[in-house]
């Protein structure tokens, strides 16, 4: 897998797939065009970091509509719209629904470069919580099935005690446990290991930080 980021450039104009590839190759940024929705997704690799330019009216399938298959998606490159006047509106509705920026056609080449670095940061942020969370999943999946009971009491909000009491076990071997899993979780306090699992479990964490 290529470490370095990657512009994919989908847009069924030769010449604005050409100018927008000249552009980046310009700046020292890879690029790769595609002259349809069904092109880019023939050659998707969500584990391909980088950014979408992509054209919001084309032929067969539009970029609102990819812009909908990759939502989708776990994970996939943030989208920079172009749009030609007339499109403005439907531009909006694709920043409204996760699109980065939108740019108009003809576009400024400054303008264009700084959507691109802006979705490249992105993605460099995507990236690296998707690989938190797995890692973070990987060492909840190394706990017992006895400290991942305590655990889903912590994420209930529940003392010790109460927990002891809920388990029919002492409050000893619950701190025991207890003490287990933020080793395991390598959390070096309730809050941290809160953090985590607010990252991991959005729904229950933030309903035991509510309580």
């Amino acid at each position: 897998m290529s470490k370095d980021p990657t512009v994919f450039i989908v847009d069924d104009d030769d010449e604005v797939r050409e100018a927008i590839g000249l552009l980046m190759d310009s700046v020292g940024l890879a690029a790769e065009t595609f002259d349809s929705a069904w092109a880019f997704l023939n050659c998707f690799d969500p584990e391909r970091p980088g950014c979408l330019v992509l054209d919001v009216r084309m032929r067969h399938m539009s970029g609102l509509e990819l812009q909908e298959r990759l939502s989708e998606e776990p994970l996939h490159p943030p989208i920079i719209i172009i749009t030609g006047h007339g499109d403005v509106p439907m531009a909006v509705r694709a920043v409204k629904n996760g699109a980065v920026d939108f740019i108009e056609k003809p576009f400024n080449d400054q303008a264009m470069l700084d959507a691109v670095h802006r979705a490249l940061e992105v993605d460099g942020d995507q990236r690296g919580h998707a690989l938190e969370v797995a890692q973070i999943q990987d060492r909840v999946e190394r706990l017992t099935k006895r400290e991942r009971e305590v655990l889903d009491q912590i994420l209930a909000g529940k003392r010790n005690k109460v927990i002891a009491a809920d388990l029919g076990i002492s409050q000893s071997t619950v701190e025991a446990h207890r003490a287990k899993v933020m080793e395991k979780l390598e959390a070096r306090s309730l809050s941290e290991l809160m953090r985590m699992m607010l990252m991991l479990y959005p729904d229950r964490a933030k309903s035991a930080q509510e309580g």
